[in-house]
């Protein structure tokens, strides 16, 4: 049996390396895709580990050269790209006018370009085969950004336009590949402590946060059950659906202390506290950052939507279930009611006929 060939972009690192490990299993190829760091060596020995053959690819995902060179390395020595996860990010936390050109420049071209070049080069490969699956990590920011995040935001709200614009591109030339987004809510992943910033105390995810693994199962799944979207965790939900209802009281909630302060912890940032957003920085971060103690393991909400379809159904056939057993005894009730009268009628027409 052919095995599956599975990239994953950003890979050394966070939801990337939780991802990783999550694919790795005997029958599966992955090619691990980020900079050369002691994490993506690591990453390749997870993997391994796990019974999975394992390409790992040090590159700039930023540049589209590096990444086209890679899918052909990985078509060359592993086989034909089925699955293809673009995950790879980098970010600044400050306000928009204390970001200088070259770092919003360099967030967005890891961040949105990225994906951008990583589509490119899985497609390039599916279109003649006609088929093939890629998955875009998303964001509840990708729907309702927020402030001190504009270029994490920025790229995230992009990344889900072309995505939505190539879908129907796939659907009007017929092609039987799959494109999707799961939109994740705060994960812990190191990036809050290798991110470059400009906030007086350390940056925090906004709460409710989970564990990389609870985004990289849905990642998994996602990649494996078609569908348009995938929303990861409650907090998603309430972000997505309550911008487009309330966007505007929601700018100003927003803008106020209470929002800024909730993405920093009471941690002072030291002075010149070294980053990754040019250059990556030595030794292995591995998936989890530095809130496990206030990390969810699980998600009610994702399980509900992951197992929709089977929920409905359920409900649907306990609702007929229960209008059947009403009908029945409404009937039942109701020829119970008539029979006095139709025998009353019965015994009138036998004294007419005597």
């Amino acid at each position: 049996m052919k095995r599956q060939v599975i990239v994953v972009t950003g890979a050394a690192a966070g939801v990337g390396r939780a991802v990783v490990r999550a694919f790795a299993k005997p029958g599966r190829a992955i090619a691990l895709l980020a900079r050369d760091t002691e994490g993506l060596r690591n990453a390749r020995r997870e993997v391994e580990e796990r019974g999975a053959a394992v390409l790992a690819i040090p590159l700039d995902i930023a540049d589209s050269t590096q990444v086209e060179q890679a899918a052909e390395r990985i078509e060359n020595e592993l086989g034909p790209i089925d699955i293809w996860v673009n995950d790879a990010m980098t970010t600044i936390f400050a306000r928009f006018v204390d970001i200088t050109p070259e770092e919003y420049r360099r967030a967005t071209e890891v961040t949105y370009l990225g994906t951008v070049y990583g589509t490119m080069a899985a497609l390039k490969r599916m279109y003649p085969r006609n088929r093939g699956t890629i998955v875009q990590v998303g964001s509840a920011l990708s729907y309702r950004a927020i402030p001190l995040q504009s270029p994490y935001c920025g790229a995230k709200f992009a990344i889900r336009g072309f995505t939505d614009s190539i879908r129907s591109e796939l659907i009007h030339d017929r092609r039987n590949i799959h494109i999707t987004m799961v939109h994740l809510p705060a994960v812990n992943t190191p990036q809050f402590s290798w991110c470059r910033t400009r906030l007086p105390r350390h940056p925090e995810p906004v709460p409710p946060i989970y564990q990389p693994e609870v985004v990289a199962r849905a990642i998994v799944h996602a990649a494996y059950h078609h569908r348009r979207e995938w929303h990861v965790g409650l907090s998603t939900l309430l972000a997505i659906y309550g911008n487009k209802l309330l966007p505007g009281l929601l700018d100003r909630y927003l803008a106020g202390r209470r929002a800024w302060e909730g993405q920093e912890t009471s941690q002072p940032v030291p002075a010149h506290r070294p980053d990754n957003l040019f250059r990556p920085l030595p030794g292995d971060f591995g998936a989890h950052g530095v809130f496990d103690n206030r990390s969810r393991t699980s998600s009610i909400a994702w399980w509900l939507s992951a197992h929709r379809g089977k929920i409905l159904t359920g409900v649907a056939t306990l609702a007929g279930t229960i209008a059947g057993v009403a009908l029945k005894r409404t009937l039942t009730g109701t020829a119970r009611d008539s029979l006095p009268k139709l025998t009353a009628v019965a015994s009138n027409d036998h004294v007419a006929d005597d």
